[in-house]
């Protein structure tokens, strides 16, 4: 669709016409022979005045309308609106933070067609199905062992993200688990982020052995950040020492933290788990909306120009070809 940017413009579309109709004629100051007889010769001129250079008249008043009629267009700058770009921006920044302790290598985890799987290979299974899930969120990954690290700053590019999961293994931070520095890491990727939702899911299946952060009060500054923080308990409860996940940290952080506390001990649990925080963290992007212009000024400009020097292009040639032709007079 074309449209004006200054309508207005065209109001000016009579301005010489009424320059014409209302202003003095110029008539410049020089000597002149006063004929008596001057309108009798008018009259005489008038009535031998041939069809050629009426229908001339006519043609040069024409083109000079039309040439009016272009620069007014330009003027009112014309711009053609092609068809909206819709874009959805995301909102929520939302970070994985997975345990790569060297328990996740454990091969005790129930799949659906009877095997059993590594409780790594079932977490990324079941994340990779939550962030296919979530194409409004930008998505971070966090992993912790004896130390936490950032695997992805979060972003609306998946594909990358996913790629990133499905090479991570078990054992590339070391043994233990650093709950509490896994939270403060998230805390640190979040420092600059400007969504006004900021969540952590948060799944390991031991116990904090190794955080320089404790992690209770990793999950107060959480607290005082907005960060909320869900956490998954994977495994068996019933375990001993390092080898059985802490449900109790882990439900006090997601207490602290406004979030909830979940239990998964195989991969269907595991994977509902994922679907129930899925409907717990509701899709939420700003839809922007940009329409794409086109400016077409330089069109009417154009022709406007061109239609000026066919106008004058006649009356130049004419004048070239008669210098030579005084000079030679002149010899």
């Amino acid at each position: 669709m074309i449209q004006f940017d200054y309508l207005w413009v065209w109001l000016l579309l009579p301005l010489p016409w009424l320059a014409w109709r209302w202003l003095p004629a110029f008539r410049p100051e020089e000597d002149r022979l006063r004929v008596p007889y001057t309108s009798a010769f008018y009259e005489q001129l008038e009535d031998h005045q041939s069809t050629a250079i009426q229908i001339a008249s006519h043609s040069t008043l024409i083109i000079q309308w039309l040439i009016w009629l272009l620069l007014l267009g330009a003027a009112a700058r014309p711009v053609l609106l092609e068809p909206p770009i819709h874009h959805t921006e995301p909102r929520r920044d939302l970070i994985l933070a997975i345990d790569l302790s060297q328990s996740m290598s454990e091969q005790d985890v129930p799949a659906p067609d009877g095997q059993r799987l590594e409780r790594l290979s079932a977490v990324k299974q079941a994340a990779m199905q939550f962030i296919a899930q979530r194409p409004d969120d930008r998505i971070g990954l966090v992993g912790f062992g004896d130390q936490a690290f950032p695997l992805a700053p979060s972003s609306s590019e998946h594909e990358s993200l996913l790629q990133i999961l499905a090479l991570t293994e078990t054992g590339i931070a070391g043994a233990n688990t650093a709950m509490g520095d896994a939270i403060g890491v998230t805390l640190k990727l979040l420092e600059s982020s400007q969504m006004p939702e900021q969540v952590m899911i948060l799944l390991s299946d031991g116990e904090d052995n190794r955080s320089r952060l404790d992690p209770l009060q990793a999950a107060r500054i959480a607290a005082e950040r907005n960060l909320q923080i869900h956490t998954i308990a994977f495994g068996q409860t019933e375990g001993s020492g390092d080898n059985r996940v802490d449900r109790d940290t882990l439900e006090a952080i997601a207490q602290r933290t406004g979030g909830q506390a979940f239990l998964a001990s195989d991969q269907q649990a595991l994977e509902q788990v994922y679907a129930r925080i899925d409907t717990l963290t509701p899709h939420i992007a700003e839809e922007l909306r940009a329409q794409p212009r086109r400016e077409l000024f330089w069109i009417p400009m154009a022709l406007a120009l061109g239609v000026l020097i066919l106008q004058l292009l006649p009356g130049l040639v004419s004048a070239a070809l008669q210098r030579p032709q005084a000079k030679t007079g002149d010899r």
